[in-house]
């Protein structure tokens, strides 16, 4: 059989809120509320140049349940853009876009196939022959049980790619739905698992290939590095995956070493260098700044500054870049022999990594229940968590070392 090439990407999360960026201007916060939005052009543009078998999109188009207006526009958009140009596109939702929430019905043109809630089989041809796809779509946000046992078993030579939203059993690093085991895809004896969910991309498996494309934006920290979607050249010997990226704004992570740094001007100049040549190859980014190799003259430098003031100082030294480079937060971190935490700093940071949401909805209760603070404070969510366990052993290292 001749090989089948098609684009794979998943979490496309249209609309995305941007929870917990502030302080940005007005253009600059334009830049990441349209982010996700701009890089599902950039999909639709590389597939109607490249012009693929078809597409799978593999849940969580948008946000949220109730699909944002705008959002759906753009997608709906991109359907049709496709559609002129006999381009089909198979996709589920997951999720974050369940069939059980509610939203503004737009009507997709009829090159989309979307699977509903029961484990069903949609087949296309192609010039190289039948292309069976299988797969579901979430009735409801939640779905623990293990949806492959539902999964045919591949009866025909014809290609047969599955398409599954869900966690690989024993993965923590996302809430579980649909969990499946390896071995239970292996059994269905298909050519390539189309996955979705997880917003890093990996490939849990080579032959066949079991893929996480990733996200196609990120959206906030933990979400760092280059997004994007993979196209995939399929035949029954082999798996080609080539990574397209489509990222608008990056997401990431940029030391800066403080050796020897023992004046302001000295570490900005630093910041500058680093930041400009990092911005060459990212373009846009929103990114966490950490001070490297710093001694004890260069740690108590900035542990002395109000961490609102060297923010200000540092993204003013920034407009001189030729790409819009965000710097979200700043760490310190000492050499070993000067970063010592007294034993009760080391057990609170300890601790503090092991509370779940509730525990900080029950340590800041005080905080939220009160009635002037409480109408400026975000609401008590998993990426909020990440920046108050953040901020909170930031504030600890600087304050409970040995000796003081």
């Amino acid at each position: 059989m001749e090989s089948i090439r098609f684009i794979h990407t998943a979490d496309l999360h249209l609309g995305s809120p941007f929870i917990g960026m502030r302080d940005l201007q007005k253009d600059q916060w334009k830049k990441l509320k349209n982010s996700t939005l701009e890089a599902f052009d950039r999909l639709i543009h590389y597939a109607l140049k490249t012009k693929p078998d078809f597409v799978c999109i593999v849940g969580d188009i948008y946000d949220g349940e109730d699909r944002n207006i705008r959002a759906q526009a753009r997608f709906q958009k991109g359907m049709q853009q496709l559609a002129e140009q006999n381009i089909p596109v198979v996709m589920c939702y997951g999720n974050h876009d369940h069939l059980s929430g509610n939203w503004t019905h737009f009507e997709l043109p009829d090159n989309v196939h979307i699977f509903d809630e029961t484990v069903s089989q949609f087949k296309i041809d192609t010039i190289a022959g039948a292309v069976n796809f299988t797969g579901f779509s979430y009735g409801k946000r939640h779905i623990s049980e293990s949806m492959v046992e539902y999964y045919p078993i591949a009866q025909n030579q014809e290609y047969h790619i599955g398409f599954l939203h869900g966690s690989l059993e024993g993965d923590s690093t996302h809430a579980v739905y649909a969990p499946f085991k390896k071995e239970q895809l292996l059994s269905k004896q298909y050519d390539y698992w189309a996955l979705g969910h997880i917003h890093k991309r990996q490939e849990l498996y080579s032959k066949p290939a079991m893929i996480y494309p990733g996200n196609i934006q990120g959206r906030h920290r933990k979400e760092s590095g280059v997004k994007g979607f993979y196209e995939v050249t399929l035949s029954k010997a082999t798996t080609q995956l080539e990574f397209i990226p489509t990222s608008v704004v990056q997401f990431d992570t940029v030391a800066v070493s403080g050796k020897g740094i023992f004046h302001m001007n000295e570490l900005i100049d630093a910041c500058q260098k680093e930041l400009g040549l990092f911005s060459e190859i990212a373009g846009t980014a929103v990114i966490e700044l950490v001070f490297t190799e710093l001694d004890q003259e260069g740690y108590q430098l900035l542990a002395e500054i109000p961490e609102s003031e060297l923010l200000e100082v540092l993204r003013e030294s920034m407009d001189g870049l030729d790409n819009f480079v965000w710097i979200q937060a700043i760490y310190l971190e000492q050499t070993k022999q000067d970063a010592e935490l007294s034993p009760l700093g080391e057990t609170l940071i300890d601790r503090m990594e092991g509370w779940e949401k509730d525990d900080w909805k029950i340590i800041l209760q005080d905080l939220y229940r009160h009635p002037k603070s409480s109408r400026f404070l975000k609401t008590v969510e998993d990426q909020t968590i990440d920046e108050f366990q953040l901020a909170a052993a930031q504030k600890i290292r600087r304050t409970m070392q040995v000796g003081e």
